[in-house]
């Protein structure tokens, strides 16, 4: 039996839109179709000689049908699926009769028709099964019916019904286990592969992928084998190793290629041309996009001429050749038209519009994007829509109509934060732009609101900057439901979006004329057909210029001035908020500073005012130069780390010194921003102090995902590991060697002393299995053993167990910490201070750890291994003990204590004992220097602080 697989285009990005590279699916939809003749020979209607001419002609028309579906025909497949249908029927041949159902399936949801691609395959499974009643089912029945849960599956991925899909994939999984069809068994593990493809779990999608590439190999299916080739690839190029997915994009070519598929040859070429494209080597990408687009012109495959022409044009825009960008999208569009493509129509109607925008033309610009938003909402694209209305905002702001860029912006970001209610992570960027990602979107509303003074939609808008930040960086944040309502519109804002939906629902019966009118091509369309279509489009942006020109739309933005706008602001959020910052009773404060381009945003809220904004002038080239010497100052605990501290004290806090006496401040809850990430707040210096000596602090990622006050458990229980060995990390492309942490051992025996009822576990017994049994009982979990957490990829960042196992930072969620209070990691590291990114890892791992259901975190900025760590981990939990404080408190105690050398506030004489003893016991060198940062400012507490 032939199992054919589909191909499809991944879905849309941001401004000028790049098509994603081609994923294969799994075991899929045309089966009898061109290769019945032979296959399908059954003796019964051999022997029938007055059947034989019905079964010849079926056999014709299922043929023409499956080339049709080749070139992405699929209204005329179809309907000649349908004539073929009828031929089985009359001849009662049931087989045939099932493989066509199944056909009628794929091509309906190529179509997007899902509700009736499934009744398609139900009616296909029924007469599968109809035939194998009453009997022992034969090999080939039984993969007719692995195949159709299969393709069921991929209905149910494609309406984004990941579980479902999961569950039909896996019945497909276990039959062809079951009869042993290694090419059943490759195809259904490359459909699991796909859907953690689809919601961002690349590791699992790279294993399913993996898994499927060995069974198709033992199958002999050189066709298969590519087909998993590009997928591996796929998933690299997802990861940003490039170079590693263009070596299985090769690999997987030269099979195509010694096999003459075209399509799939095509397919690679489009994908090496995409990775290339990533890496922003445009020639090469440009010279394997061309190759790709002779391939699909010599299978006259016109749906994949379009996307890769509209890939062609986003080159030529990012080399600056607009002209020659226009040009090959005009085609894409023209070819796509007439296909009826409605979503890559779109697609290429908003990259048509950056181009224009980018050439300041802009009421083409505007043109282009009112007719891909009204596409997406016909369609229910609502990843389009929000980069499309991300893009109107843009050009808005770029004519300084602020306040009506803000309403698009806000727009885009609720329909973001509704996606990811409902998906388990957002769609991946599938498409390269000119602009970075979805997070500018936010970082631009919060810029434009704090340019008009609203400062309250701009802290709420920067709390959920962060959650997009996490989402870029895990691909499965899905936020909650303080996030899901997204950004509150004003009353006015309401009103003018009421209009413009009032607007588009009219429009879009006029965008469904257009798009049949479209349909003709070009050299067969009428006089009046050209007049109707230049009528039609002038309709869709002359009512909705109209509207935003008219008088009371003017009015409301009127009341949206810097002077106004304060006073129509709802003022729930801001009492919420208020409250919480007072039930925590430690005078506390919420700092968000936002690193934009040319200045520095701090927006502070404190308990009994409304939230204020200080712009500090200075360029984020020269702030991330600052960041980089003082974490070089930090690192080294023979520099002089007073110098960089001072200046970013006079960049940070000197400019809301007189907000934070005004509030009387004592706690400042900290959420940084980008590379500020890398250095703890604490250690900035006023000129006479440190700044853990005047306030405490603790990091958090988003408020949003913070419970702030919730109180403490009333007994301390510590569960304390510790690796004392070398080991050395086995990664992918590289070995890490990790050196014998010295003072672990102590470290841990210490907190036993001072906190009884602790339980230890060293080296080969602090593995990840033996924690499990312990993780419910304890409050407090402390590890003392390496850790590196990388900017890039999550799975690059990862915790190194006694037993030199991993846990690596996506796998960190899956720890259950119901009733732990604390997570402590107190040797790990960050990147160093030549490698600094954005701190996503930084802010990852405040996440995954509050996903296990932990109300905090501490962890290390660099890793201290002289003893040091041992020393301020002895005064950490010498204050605590006592009982009397929160956990940020007995941090900076701790801090404090070694910054004086005066540990007077413990009370305890067994604790003092204990510190006065580890002091002594290192080496003098670091005992002298304990006063230095780099001893006793690394680490950050992340979360609850209480």
């Amino acid at each position: 039996m032939h199992l054919s697989h589909l191909i499809r285009f991944g879905t849309i990005g941001i401004i000028l839109c790049l098509l994603k590279a081609s994923v294969y699916e799994g075991q899929q939809s045309l089966v009898g179709s061109r290769y019945q003749i032979v296959s399908d020979s059954s003796k019964t209607l051999l022997q029938a000689n007055k059947y034989k001419n019905l079964k010849i002609e079926a056999d014709r028309l299922s043929n023409q049908a499956a080339d049709q579906y080749d070139k992405a025909q699929f209204h005329k497949a179809l309907e000649i699926y349908q004539k073929a249908l009828e031929f089985y029927q009359k001849i009662d041949d049931k087989t045939n009769i099932s493989n066509t159902f199944n056909s009628l399936g794929a091509v309906s949801r190529e179509l997007g028709q899902y509700p009736q691609a499934l009744k398609f395959y139900q009616q296909a499974l029924a007469i599968n099964r109809e035939v194998e009643a009453g009997k022992i089912p034969n090999q080939e029945e039984q993969e007719t019916t692995g195949t159709i849960f299969n393709n069921i599956g991929l209905v149910y991925q494609s309406m984004g019904q990941y579980s479902q899909a999961v569950g039909y994939y896996q019945q497909s999984l276990s039959l062809m286990e079951k009869i042993e069809d290694k090419l059943g068994v490759g195809s259904a593990l490359n459909s699991l592969g796909g859907v953690y493809y689809e919601t961002g779990q690349y590791s699992q999608a790279l294993k399913f992928f993996q898994q499927a590439l060995v069974n198709v190999k033992k199958a002999k299916d050189p066709v298969e084998e590519a087909k998993n080739l590009n997928n591996i690839g796929l998933v690299y190029s997802e990861l940003g190793q490039y170079p590693q997915a263009i070596k299985f994009y090769r690999e997987a070519l030269a099979i195509w290629k010694k096999n003459g598929d075209k399509l799939g040859e095509g397919t690679t070429l489009h994908n090496i041309g995409f990775a290339y494209n990533k890496m922003n080597k445009y020639s090469q990408a440009l010279n394997y996009y061309q190759q790709a687009l002779a391939n699909f012109r010599d299978i006259d495959n016109q749906q994949k001429i379009g996307t890769t022409l509209n890939n062609i044009g986003f080159v030529y825009q990012q080399l600056g050749q607009y002209s020659q960008a226009l040009e090959s999208l005009d085609r894409a569009l023209s070819v796509l038209q007439q296909v009826g493509e409605r979503a890559v129509v779109g697609r290429t109607l908003d990259s048509m519009g950056s181009v224009y925008k980018g050439m300041r033309k802009y009421p083409q610009a505007l043109a282009s994007y009112q007719q891909a938003l009204l596409l997406s909402r016909e369609i229910g694209d609502r990843t389009a829509q929000r980069i499309t209305l991300g893009n109107i905002g843009d050009l808005l702001a770029q004519q300084n109509k602020a306040q009506l860029a803000i309403i698009f912006y806000k727009q885009s970001v609720n329909v973001t934060e509704a996606i990811r209610a409902q998906l388990r992570s957002l769609p991946q960027q599938e498409q390269q732009s000119y602009t970075a990602t979805v997070a500018d979107i936010y970082r631009r509303l919060a810029d434009l609101l704090l340019q008009q003074d609203r400062v309250l939609e701009a802290q709420q808008v920067l709390d959920l900057l962060k959650i997009q930040e996490l989402d870029d960086y895990l691909h499965d944040v899905r936020g909650n439901e303080r996030t899901a309502k997204g950004v509150e519109s004003l009353s006015p804002e309401q009103s003018i979006n009421q209009g413009l939906k009032v607007i588009a629902d009219k429009q879009i019966q006029i965008s469904r004329q257009l798009g049949e009118l479209q349909k003709i091509p070009p050299t067969n369309r009428k006089p009046q057909d050209k007049e109707k279509i230049v009528a039609l489009e002038a309709n869709l942006l002359t009512e909705f210029n109209q509207f935003i020109d008219s008088p009371e739309v003017n009015a409301w933005l009127g009341q949206l001035s810097p002077k106004t706008a304060q006073q129509i602001i709802p003022l729930d959020n801001l009492n919420s908020l208020r409250d919480n910052l007072q039930r925590l009773n430690q005078n506390a404060v919420l700092l968000y500073p936002l690193v934009l381009d040319n200045r520095l945003e701090l927006v502070l809220t404190t308990p009994n005012t409304p939230p204020i904004h200080r712009s500090v002038p200075i360029k984020k080239e020269e702030l991330n130069r600052l960041i980089v010497d003082f974490r070089r100052a930090l690192e080294n605990p023979e520099s002089n780390a007073i110098v960089p501290a001072q200046k970013l004290y006079e960049l940070l806090i000197q400019p809301i010194e007189k907000d934070l006496a005004n509030a009387d401040a004592k706690t400042i809850i900290y959420a940084p921003d980008g590379a500020l990430r890398y250095i703890p707040l604490a250690a900035l210096y006023d000129g006479k102090q440190w700044l853990a000596q005047r306030f405490r602090t603790n990091n958090i990622t988003a408020l949003s995902l913070t419970e702030i006050d919730t109180q403490p458990l009333p007994q301390i229980k510590v569960l304390a590991g510790a690796t004392t060995q070398r080991h050395v990390v086995q990664l992918e492309s590289t070995s890490l060697p990790f050196k014998a942490l010295e003072y672990a051992g102590a470290e841990v025996e210490n907190l036993a002393t001072m906190m009884p009822g602790t339980k230890t576990l060293l080296d080969n017994e602090f593995s990840r299995q033996a924690m499990i049994p312990y993780l419910s009982i304890y409050t407090i979990i402390h590890m003392a053993t390496h850790a590196k957490f990388v900017n890039g990829q999550p799975q690059d960042s990862f915790i190194l167990m006694g037993d030199g196992s991993l846990i690596k930072l996506p796998e960190i969620q899956k720890l259950s910490l119901p009733n732990v209070d604390l997570v402590v990691l107190s040797a790990c590291e960050t990147a160093a201070s030549d490698q600094i990114g954005k701190g996503e890892e930084i802010l990852g791992f405040g996440y995954q750890v509050q996903r296990t259901g932990a109300r905090a975190a501490i962890a290390s900025l660099w890793s201290v291994s002289d003893g040091g760590t041992q020393a301020l981990m002895d005064a950490f939990y010498a204050f605590l003990s006592q009982g009397k404080m929160s956990k940020a408190e007995a941090l900076r105690q701790a801090q404090v204590a070694m910054i004086t050398g005066d540990y007077s506030g413990i009370t305890q004489d067994q604790d003092r004992g204990i510190l006065k003893s580890t002091r002594q016991n290192l080496p003098a060198k670091v005992a002298n220097r304990l006063s230095h940062p780099y001893y006793w400012a690394p680490f950050i507490l992340i979360g609850n602080g209480l």
